[in-house]
């Protein structure tokens, strides 16, 4: 996607200017009767031919937020689903009628957008094109058949199980977008890393549990 004068948008304007024309009232609409909210399906075809990557990084924002609370739930299966298609080699996405008709308020994706879009800058300014077959073909498979277990990860109901994981694949998703392999690797390597350390101190913390029980009976 291009801007007005022909420079291609870089991936925070990009975010911030699909969201910003469904905001805008239809012709003979006013104002207060504009699309308060915004379909996966609506979003998805509005973010031409690097939507995986940005549908990822749209889905991935509010889940890197701290303590917010079931909108990690609501966005990480379509992310999964994204996720897996990349692996998969498709061109486009595609997501079941129940996911793609699944409606998020439109106002608060602006509002993540805006809040961590300092963040995402940051991680943009230092991108540029390396280890570019990461980004692409059997390498970008790779890397969405990895981005699956963070994604799992985010899925499940419970306390520290999202905000890392969804800020790698958030990483991730910029080195797609910017075609930059070392930034893939990283986001990659956090996610992975924390799913990991919640895997292991988990079962160290089941046995410990187990293990005093047992020793009280």
């Amino acid at each position: 996607m291009q801007s007005s004068d022909g420079a291609e948008l870089r991936v925070t304007a990009l975010l911030s200017s699909v969201l910003d024309r469904f905001a805008e009232p239809e012709l003979g609409t006013t104002k207060e009767e504009k699309s308060q909210t915004i379909t996966l399906s609506q979003l998805l075809g509005a973010l031409d031919e690097r939507a995986f990557g940005l549908g990822i990084l749209l889905l991935a924002l509010p889940c890197a937020i701290p303590f917010l609370y079931l909108i990690p739930q609501i966005v990480a299966l379509p992310m999964l689903a994204l996720a897996a298609q990349l692996a998969a080699g498709r061109d486009r996405p595609w997501l079941p009628e129940k996911l793609a008709e699944r409606e998020m308020p439109l106002a608060g994706l602006q509002s993540v957008v805006r809040r961590t879009g300092r963040v995402i800058g940051f991680f943009e300014r230092l991108a540029t094109p390396r280890l570019t077959f990461l980004s692409g073909g059997i390498g970008a498979r790779v890397v969405g058949a990895l981005m699956l277990i963070p994604a799992i990860s985010i899925l499940v109901p419970i306390p520290s199980t999202n905000s890392v994981p969804a800020f790698g694949v958030g990483i991730a998703s910029v080195g797609l977008l910017e075609r930059d392999g070392l930034l893939i690797i990283l986001g990659l390597f956090i996610g992975l890393s924390w799913v990991f350390l919640l895997v292991f101190f988990g079962a160290e913390a089941v046995s410990a549990i187990k293990a005093f029980i047992v020793s009280r009976i």
